[in-house]
Formats: C-alpha cells, sequence, structure tokens
C-alpha cells in the first residue's frame, strides 16, 4: 500500500471517505450517495491496508490494479482517491461540473487513479481477466482487484468472466463484489436472484469468502486470506454491505439507489459523520 499517514486509522480513513463523499454529493445535491457511504469500509481497507500504489505517481508500472466496474459509484471511489492523496482535496469542489476530472460517471481518460471506465455495467470482472492475463505473462507480482455490484451479478458477462478466471487459475486476480441488496428497480434478489452465491463462484473454480462489509476487521482479515490463499485460483471476497451506512435518516430510506436530499440535509448528514472524528 502507499506509505502515506500510517498513523491514521482505518475507522478514521473509512470515516473521511464518506466525508468526501457527502462534500461531493452536495455540490449536485443528489447523486449514489447511498453506495458510497455503504463501500467506505471496503474502500478504507482496499487503499489503506491491501492496494499498493504510490499517490506521486498514479501508472507506476509496479502498482496494483483497482478497477470500478460499477461506473455510477465514483462518487465512492473518487473520495478514496482523494484520501489516498492521488486526487486533491480541492477538486472535490467541481465533482459532476463541466472540465471536471470528477465526472459522475467514472472514465480512465480523465481521473487519475481511475483504472477503467465503467459507463454500460458487467464489464468490468471482463476487463479485469484480461489485466489479471496480461499481468501474468510480465512476471508481475501484482494484484487486480475488481470492485462490482449486486446488480452486476445479473449480467451474463460477469459470469463468462468469472468462469474465464477460474480455467485461467488467476490467483492475481480479487474480486470484491457489493451486496447492498439495491438496485434502480428494487431489492436486488427481487430483480434476479442470484443467492446462494458463495457456491456459485466456488463452482467456478474461486476461493470464496463473504464477510460483513462494514466490519473493517473482518475486511482486514478477508483481504489478508485473498492476497495470501496458496492455491492457484482467482479469490472473490463477499461483502454484504448497508446502503448510506453511517447517516441513519439515510439508512432508513426505502428508496435509496439514487438519493436527492435538501440542503439542511446535507448539513445534518455531514454533522453526523463529523461526530465520529478521532482526535
Amino acid at each position: 500500500m502507499s506509505q502515506i499517514g500510517h498513523n491514521i486509522s482505518l475507522t478514521e480513513r473509512a470515516r473521511r471517505i464518506r466525508r468526501h463523499a457527502l462534500r461531493m454529493g452536495e455540490v449536485q445535491g443528489q447523486g449514489y450517495i447511498a453506495q458510497a457511504l455503504g463501500v467506505a469500509d471496503v474502500l478504507a481497507v482496499s487503499y489503506f491496508h491491501a492496494t499498493n500504489y504510490r499517490a506521486e505517481d498514479p501508472e507506476w508500472e509496479g502498482r496494483d490494479r483497482f478497477l470500478l466496474s460499477i461506473g455510477h459509484y465514483a462518487i465512492a471511489l473518487y473520495a478514496a482517491l482523494i484520501e489516498a492523496k492521488i486526487i486533491p482535496e480541492d477538486e472535490l469542489e467541481t465533482y459532476g461540473t463541466d472540465d471536471s476530472r470528477l465526472p459522475m460517471s467514472g472514465m480512465a481518460a480523465y481521473t487519475p487513479g481511475m483504472e477503467i471506465t465503467g459507463g454500460s455495467l458487467g464489464h468490468g470482472l471482463g476487463i479485469a481477466v484480461g489485466m489479471a492475463l496480461a499481468l501474468k505473462r510480465k512476471k508481475s507480482s501484482s494484484f487486480v482487484y475488481n470492485l462490482f455490484s449486486d446488480g452486476e451479478l445479473d449480467e451474463g458477462s460477469t459470469w463468462e468472466a468469472a468462469m474465464s478466471a477460474g480455467s485461467y487459475k488467476l490467483d492475481n486476480l480479487i474480486g470484491i463484489v457489493d451486496v447492498n441488496q439495491m438496485q434502480a428497480d428494487g431489492p436486488s434478489i427481487g430483480v434476479l436472484n442470484f443467492e446462494p452465491l458463495g457456491p456459485k463462484f466456488e463452482a467456478f473454480g474461486w476461493f470464496v469468502q463473504r464477510v460483513d462489509g462494514n466490519d473493517l476487521d473482518a475486511l482486514v482479515k478477508a483481504f489478508d486470506a485473498a492476497r495470501h490463499h496458496a492455491e492457484a485460483k482467482p479469490r472473490i471476497i463477499i461483502c454484504d454491505t448497508k446502503m448510506a451506512k453511517g447517516v441513519p435518516f439515510l439508512e432508513a430510506r426505502d428508496r435509496n439507489h439514487f438519493l436527492r436530499v435538501e440542503p439542511h440535509e446535507w448539513a445534518e448528514a455531514l454533522r453526523i459523520i463529523d461526530a465520529g472524528a478521532e482526535a
């Protein structure tokens, strides 16, 4: 991982990621805030425990590749990249505006640290398989992480990629699936039931772990186990997360795939997040 700020706890990193995301959301007054709050703990562990990168050189050849398959989660990844000092914090005020490096859907051509463009869903894992194969041919020790959503489990391309990864025994590939049980059309398993999820990936030749995606200790153990697993097979961490985690009045909303938040509610959400700041 990057060598910056080892004295800052993962709890504080996750809190800051949530705060950065809320501040960007406030610029537009709306957005995919619930997903960003829910996946903040996963991103904190990814960037400040598991992933090797250099903040001053986002294209360093020796880096681990972190792919965001879910393009509309870009606000969440921007928040992590800001906290990692890959993107300057003052740029968050430009989120979603003309000529910004932080468009509302992630685009690799615009944003430092954004490995792929994630518009249409279901393509990230296939790209990750290609990257992992290429890195193996280059004799690289780098890992490829691919964060994707439970909604992307509806896409056949995801399962083609999963089958390919198992066939090629890609032990340098770590999938991370955010199971937050919400899609644009409603609860995820109500749209298309993907359970039992773990056994499906096991059948395709993956090393599978399922954890509470808002439990930092569990995430650290899972990422460590994924990186150090001895068998020659791809690894997946299934993360059950809570939409809008950390802001109770947003957690309570029934339909929170895309949130429109009133001006006074942004201030209250930030106040709640700030109340958890470490001294």
